[in-house]
C-alpha cells in the first residue's frame, strides 16, 4: 500500500483518480456527495441515537453507585481524540489496500476519504469499508461497557460508529448488488463491478 495525501479537495470529482474496465457496472449509488454527504449525515444521527440508549444507561447506573466523576483529563483526551480520529478513520481504510490509494479532506461537506482504483472481492472491500469502524468504534465500543466510569470512551466510541454512516451505505451496495465472484474497483466517487475476465472479452 502506498498512501498519498491530497490536500484541499474542492468537489471537482475530475481530480479523482479513476479506472475503465470494459463492461463494468457501476453501483446504484448517489450520484452528487452533496447528497451522499447529507443521507450519510442523517444515517449517522440515526445510528448515534440507537447506539447511545446503552451507553446513557450504562453511565446513569454508574453515576448512581455515587462516583461519578468527569475529570479534565478525560475531556482533554476525548479532544485530542476526536482531532486525530479523522486521518486515523482513513489510514485504516487505505490499510487494506494493496496498491496506490489517495487521501482526501473535503471539511466544507464534513468529508475525508480514500480512493484507490485497484480490484477487491466483496469480502476484501466491506472488510476494507468496516475496518476503521470496528477498530475505533465497536471495539471500543465494548470496552466501554467494562469500564462505564471512562466516559471519554463511551462518548468517543459512539461518536466513530456513527461516522461510519458512509461506510455502511458502501457496504450495503456490495452486498446487494456484486453478484457471486465478481471484482469491485473504485474510480472518482463511484464503484463498479464486474466479472473477472470479461475486460479480456471485450
Amino acid at each position: 500500500m502506498h498512501l498519498t495525501f491530497k490536500k484541499g479537495f474542492d468537489g471537482d470529482l475530475e481530480k479523482l483518480p479513476k479506472r475503465e474496465v470494459p463492461g463494468a457496472v457501476q453501483f446504484k449509488e448517489y450520484e452528487s456527495m452533496e447528497k451522499l454527504s447529507l443521507v450519510a449525515n442523517l444515517l449517522a444521527v440515526g445510528i448515534a441515537i440507537i447506539f447511545a440508549i446503552p451507553v446513557v444507561l450504562a453511565m446513569i447506573g454508574y453515576i448512581k453507585t455515587g462516583r461519578f466523576e468527569i475529570g479534565l483529563d478525560q475531556l482533554i483526551l476525548l479532544l485530542v481524540l476526536e482531532i486525530v480520529t479523522i486521518p486515523v478513520h482513513e489510514c485504516l481504510h487505505a490499510s487494506v489496500f494493496k496498491g496506490e490509494v489517495e487521501f482526501y479532506t473535503y471539511f466544507r461537506k464534513g468529508l475525508a476519504f480514500v480512493v484507490g482504483p485497484e480490484d477487491m472481492t466483496k469480502t476484501r472491500f466491506v472488510l476494507m469499508s468496516l475496518c476503521p469502524n470496528i477498530v475505533l468504534g465497536f471495539v471500543p465500543y465494548i470496552l466501554y461497557f467494562f469500564m462505564p466510569g471512562q466516559f471519554w470512551l463511551g462518548i468517543w466510541a459512539l461518536g466513530n460508529i456513527a461516522a461510519g454512516a458512509g461506510d455502511y451505505i458502501n457496504i450495503y451496495h456490495a452486498l446487494t448488488q456484486m453478484p457471486k465472484g465478481s471484482l469491485t474497483f473504485m474510480s472518482g466517487m463511484h464503484s463498479y463491478w464486474y466479472m473477472p475476465g470479461q475486460d479480456e472479452q471485450n
